[in-house]
């Protein structure tokens, strides 16, 4: 996994205010670690989190995989199996716009998760759903290779990688 970011996301919108763009505060933190950042990959699904377990799998390279579940509060479309294996593979974070599971063993694992709740509840298994396509939730487009920044504080995009300027 990437290092440890060394950010925080108000004084990104201070010191970018032209770059940033806001994510409303709809999201909670969940994972072992409260500061991630990378360039987003993304997956649209509903309920289904086929894709989902299988893009963690591959290498995320420190990037953020951007989980666009439609908002649902019927089921979890991550818990700690995937969790981890977003770990072992390089992820840096997962933003869910959807549940997650097991969130004491996710507290535990040192990766960034944000979520909008928590659901004991297992997502179906139909291998429905799209990869890296643009997003929409919580008041933002969100686009594959955007960069993404969270912590405790809120999660902001810019275009660029702010880290580096």
């Amino acid at each position: 996994m990437s290092s440890r970011p060394t950010f925080v996301v108000p004084d990104l919108c201070d010191a970018h205010p032209d770059l940033v763009r806001v994510a409303e505060p709809i999201f909670n933190g969940f994972g072992g670690v409260a500061a991630f950042a990378g360039p987003i990959r993304t997956i649209k699904c509903f309920e289904d989190n086929s894709l989902v377990a299988k893009r963690v799998r591959e290498p995320g390279e420190g990037a953020v995989l951007l989980v666009d579940g439609g908002g649902s509060l019927r089921c979890a479309l991550v818990g700690d199996n995937l969790a981890r294996l977003a770990v072992e593979n390089g992820w840096s974070g997962m933003v869910i716009y959807g549940c997650v599971r097991d969130v004491d063993e996710l507290a535990d694992l040192q990766v960034g998760i944000q979520a909008l709740a928590s659901h004991p509840l297992r997502s179906v298994k139909r291998d429905e759903g799209l990869r890296d396509v643009a997003v929409d939730f919580a008041g933002l487009r969100f686009v594959p290779d955007q960069f993404l920044y969270a912590d405790n504080n809120g999660i902001v995009i810019a275009p660029v990688d702010l880290l580096a300027l």
